[in-house]
């Protein structure tokens, strides 16, 4: 596939936006959901973008920072396996098993430039102590532009060599049995990573209606809105039906009988 310059620089203020997006976390544009959608859009194939996203996703919703434990980088590994399926021509497969050591290398990248950025944090403190606001913006946004450079750099180089003769040739040579594993390998790290938010969720009585779906979309061909629909009836069910949420009608009914019976007493 031939990229065109506009092409380019859309990609490259796509993969800027999700980089900062990573770091602000206000708009969620590093997600894989977005920053799929965003490059398959850009590059005229929305549909394998999305596709791309939705797995990714899957894999992506347990990656978070809990202290100074620094997640996989999701933003990278989305951008990049976008482009190499959508432009590269490789299989979906392929793409999601190479997004694992994509987020990887991202989270190296990620903890590079946030070591660098302490000079900047200092900069400003200095910049506050002296009142001079203007430093201290201009610190705080050259710190954003890093960590959009961090994504937009590498998704830069790919987009630029992927239509180029050598990567295509390269990218045709990987042997059938490499990618054929791939695949499987893509297949099962979105089993995996969906498994591990079941874990996290530890819902054990909501397990039911999992294994229900389940069953109900291996063996039908209900759209995603029809599974949504069941979705939505049988929470409503369940709400009516569990005693959970229905303890404090319960409650004022069963005290509002005591009461119109102790009136009744006192009455006689």
């Amino acid at each position: 596939m031939t990229v065109s310059v506009i092409q380019i620089v859309l990609v490259f203020l796509v993969s800027c936006v999700s980089g900062m997006g990573s770091i602000l976390d206000e708009f969620q544009t590093h997600r894989p959901l977005i920053a799929c959608t965003l490059i398959g859009l850009v590059l005229g194939d929305i549909t394998t973008g999305i596709i791309i996203g939705g797995t990714l996703e899957m894999i992506a919703l347990g990656w978070m920072n809990v202290g100074a434990a620094i997640a996989p980088d999701a933003a990278l590994a989305s951008i990049i396996s976008t482009i190499l399926v959508v432009a590269g021509h490789q299989s979906i497969g392929a793409g999601i098993a190479l997004a694992i050591p994509l987020a990887a290398a991202g989270q190296v990248l990620t903890i590079v430039v946030r070591t660098i950025t302490v000079a900047f944090q200092h900069g400003a403190d200095r910049a506050s102590e002296n009142g001079n606001l203007r430093v201290m913006d201009w610190l705080h946004m050259s710190a954003l532009l890093l960590q959009a450079m961090r994504i937009a750099i590498p998704a830069l180089i790919v987009v630029v060599t992927v239509g180029t003769t050598a990567v295509q040739s390269m990218l045709n040579s990987i042997p059938q049995v490499i990618t054929g594993g791939l695949n499987v390998a893509g297949g099962m790290i979105v089993v995996v990573g969906y498994a591990m938010v079941i874990n996290m969720m530890r819902a054990g009585y909501l397990m039911p209606f999992f294994f229900l779906g389940f069953v109900i979309a291996a063996f039908t061909n209900f759209n995603l809105v029809a599974l949504g629909v069941i979705g939505l009836v049988a929470a409503i069910v369940y709400i009516q039906l569990s005693p959970k949420y229905n303890k404090p009608a319960f409650a004022g009914e069963t005290s509002g009988a005591a009461a119109t019976s102790d009136n009744d007493d006192e009455l006689d």
